[in-house]
C-alpha cells in the first residue's frame, strides 16, 4: 500500500489506500470503454482501458474501421503501480475533464499510424444499469456496475494516413464505465473446471438519434430466461431527461454465422407508445481488436512491464465463427427517426429461441 493523490479525496470506500481494493478475487477491474463513429458510419473507432489491481496490470488499446473494410489497432500493457490517477498506458490516455460531462482521449503518435486528440460531450444523462450478477457453481463469475453515456465528439484522429477533423453534431457515440468482478487475466485456474456446456447470450445497443438516444441490454440463458435486461430512453441536453424501458428482441442472423442479417428491438415505456427499432448492420467491428477474447493481449494478460503493439485485421477474410463477439455498426430507424449505433452481440452456446443446439453451431 502507499498514499498516493487519489487518497486526498474523501471518495474511499475501504479502511486501505486507494491502491488497494476490498477484494482479493483476482477477477476485480475497473475500466473504460468509448466508441465513436461518423454519422455516415463510415469510419468507426473504439476504445478500452482496464485496471487490474489484483493482478497488478493496466492495459489499453484504441482501433479504427475504415469504409468497413479494414480494422487498424494499437495496444498497450504495463506494470500497474500504486498511482490510480495515472491513466496513460504505452501512447494511449484517458483524462477525466469534466466527470459524467466530458472526457478527454489521446493517443501519441506511434509506429502504427493511428493518433488522437478527442474530446467526448455527454448528450445524455449516464444511465446506470441494473447490477449485474451471474453465478456458477454458487460462485460469482459476473459481479460488477455498469454506467452507460451517449456523447458527440471533437478533435481529430488520425489513422493510415488519413486525418479526420471531428466535429460536434458530426460524430456520436457512446461510453461505458463498469468496475467489478468479471473474468479477466485468461483462464482462470482456480478449482475444479466446470462441467457445464458454455453458453453466452449478450445484446447491448446504444444508439443515436437527432432528438433522441436510446439503450438497449438483454443477458439470458439458453431458454430464454433473462438474468439481466435494461432499457432506456434519453432526450439529449440542454433539457435531458430519461425513461426506463421495458425490451424485447427479434433478432435475424446470417446464414453460416452467429452475427445478425438485421434485428427489430423494442422499447416500451411504462408510460406512452412502444418504440420499435429497426437495426440495417453494416460492417462487423471485431472486439478482439481492443482485448476482448484476445488470447495474449486479453484485459489483463500479463504481457510485459511496459509493452506496446499494433496491427491490421482484413475484415473481408475474417472467419465470423471465429469472432463470435463483434459490435455491429448499423443503421437504425424508430418510426420515422433514423439514426445510427451498435448492436454489440455475443451468441456461445445453445438458445432455444433462435434455433442455436451446440456449443457453435451457425445459424441455418
Amino acid at each position: 500500500m502507499a498514499i498516493t493523490a487519489a487518497d486526498e479525496y474523501l471518495t474511499h470506500q475501504t479502511p486501505y489506500t486507494f491502491d488497494r481494493v476490498a477484494t482479493s478475487d483476482r477477477n476485480f477491474y475497473d475500466r473504460y470503454f468509448f466508441n465513436g463513429y461518423r454519422r455516415d458510419g463510415d469510419v468507426y473507432f473504439a476504445v478500452a482501458m482496464g485496471v487490474y489491481p489484483n493482478l497488478g496490470i493496466i492495459d489499453a488499446a484504441f482501433s479504427v474501421v475504415q469504409g468497413g473494410k479494414q480494422q487498424y489497432f494499437v495496444r498497450a500493457s504495463r506494470l500497474l503501480g500504486n498511482d490510480r490517477m495515472d491513466t496513460r498506458v504505452g501512447p494511449i490516455s484517458v483524462q477525466v475533464v469534466e466527470p459524467l460531462k466530458k472526457i478527454r482521449i489521446k493517443v501519441a503518435k506511434n509506429k502504427w499510424g493511428i493518433s488522437a486528440d478527442l474530446i467526448f460531450d455527454a448528450r445524455s444523462l449516464p444511465n446506470e444499469e441494473p447490477h449485474f450478477m451471474r453465478l456458477s457453481r454458487n460462485v460469482p463469475v459476473m459481479d460488477y456496475t455498469r454506467m452507460t453515456q451517449h456523447g458527440n465528439w471533437s478533435g481529430k484522429l488520425s489513422c493510415n494516413g488519413t486525418t479526420y477533423n471531428l466535429g460536434e453534431g458530426t460524430w456520436w457515440g457512446s461510453r461505458d464505465h463498469s468496475w467489478g468482478i468479471r473474468n479477466v487475466g485468461g483462464r482462470d485456474p482456480r478449482g475444479a473446471p466446470s462441467d457445464e456446456v458454455p453458453q453466452f447470450f449478450w445484446n447491448w445497443a446504444p444508439l443515436n438519434f437527432e432528438d433522441m438516444c436510446t439503450l438497449y441490454t438483454a443477458s439470458e440463458f439458453a431458454d430464454g430466461t433473462r438474468w439481466h435486461q435494461s432499457g432506456a430512453i434519453l432526450k439529449p441536453y440542454p433539457n435531458a431527461s430519461e425513461e426506463e424501458a421495458a425490451v424485447d428482441h427479434d433478432l435475424r442472423f446470417k446464414k453460416g454465422t452467429r452475427w445478425l442479417e438485421s434485428a427489430t428491438v423494442t422499447l416500451t415505456p411504462p408510460k406512452g407508445n412502444q418504440l420499435d427499432i429497426e437495426f440495417k448492420p453494416m460492417y462487423s467491428f471485431l472486439m478482439k481488436g481492443i482485448g476482448y477474447g484476445e488470447p495474449k493481449w486479453g484485459h489483463g494478460v500479463w504481457v510485459g512491464p511496459d509493452e506496446v503493439d499494433g496491427g491490421m485485421y482484413d475484415l473481408a477474410t475474417e472467419n465470423p465463427m471465429a469472432n463470435v463477439h463483434v459490435q455491429q455498426v448499423s443503421e437504425v430507424t424508430a418510426g420515422r427517426k433514423k439514426g445510427i449505433g451498435i448492436f454489440e452481440i455475443i451468441v456461445m452456446g445453445p438458445h432455444a429461441k433462435y434455433g442455436f443446439k451446440d456449443l457453435m453451431d451457425p445459424a441455418e
